[in-house]
């Protein structure tokens, strides 16, 4: 994300997207009187995602499901980019609570990536929105402190709390994804994802019977004894061990 500019001076304006976002825009004193509000347009533009998926979105689609004129909604947002912009803060909503005061800072962090996780599932429309940039919007703001939160009193310096607070929800994000493109895979072929998985296991070991794949015969014997049904125990595996180099790190500096 960069590091603080200090040379930058103070009154340098907010871009008119992050000050929308923020309510800092001065509504206009000329022109006809807005007959709706941005969190009307937000709120739309999100129900559409939701039913339709992301492609579905455009400023026409949402000025039709209000019943305004298209050019009308630049009243309201700049851009389509910015409304998707808002769309995704909004959708992500408030963060899981804060660290508690007897709380440690590892379990404080698992919360908040399974936060994370759990936000980008309930809207996986979310999921196909490009980065536009460091979290600047109100929820992405608070997400943002909640993480840093979490890892206070670490002894962690300001760019290592930085970075792992990045690591944990790019983590999220990635593993949000791939579920979600392979849970639309096997929809295609008509099946579940664990009967996906299934086949996927039966064709690899036709593939390889003959061939000279010792250690991935010796892993499918191993995955045919263990009959745990719980999806998410890869996403819980790689979740810790992300916590596991964060806690060395952190007791190397005690």
């Amino acid at each position: 994300m960069g590091e603080p500019d200090s040379d930058l001076p103070n009154d340098v304006p907010l871009p008119e997207n992050i000050a929308l976002a923020w309510g800092l825009r001065d509504r206009p004193s000329r022109g006809p009187k807005r007959s709706l509000s941005l969190e009307q347009v937000v709120a739309t533009a999100i129900r559409v995602a939701q039913a339709d998926g992301l492609a579905a979105v455009s400023m026409s689609r949402i000025a039709s499901e209000l019943g305004v004129g298209t050019m009308s909604l630049y009243r309201y947002v700049p851009t389509k980019h910015d409304l998707l912009d808002l769309m995704v803060d909004t959708a992500y909503g408030s963060p899981p609570p804060p660290r508690g005061p007897d709380e440690g800072w590892r379990p404080a962090l698992a919360r908040w990536g399974e936060g994370n996780l759990a936000a980008l599932r309930r809207q996986p429309w979310m999921q196909q929105v490009p980065l536009s940039g460091a979290p600047i919007n109100p929820n992405s703001v608070r997400w943002m402190e909640y993480g840093f939160l979490a890892l206070r009193g670490t002894g962690l310096r300001a760019t290592e709390r930085v970075s792992t607070v990045l690591l944990v929800s790019g983590y999220a994000r990635s593993w949000a994804m791939l579920t979600a493109d392979l849970a639309e895979a096997a929809a295609r072929t008509g099946q579940t994802p664990n009967e996906a998985g299934q086949r996927y296991w039966h064709h690899l070991a036709v593939v390889t019977a003959t061939g000279p794949y010792p250690a991935i015969h010796e892993l499918m014997a191993e995955v045919g004894e263990e009959e745990d049904e719980d999806d998410d125990l890869e996403w819980r595996f790689g979740l810790d061990r992300i916590l596991d180099g964060v806690e060395m790190l952190i007791n190397s500096r005690a």
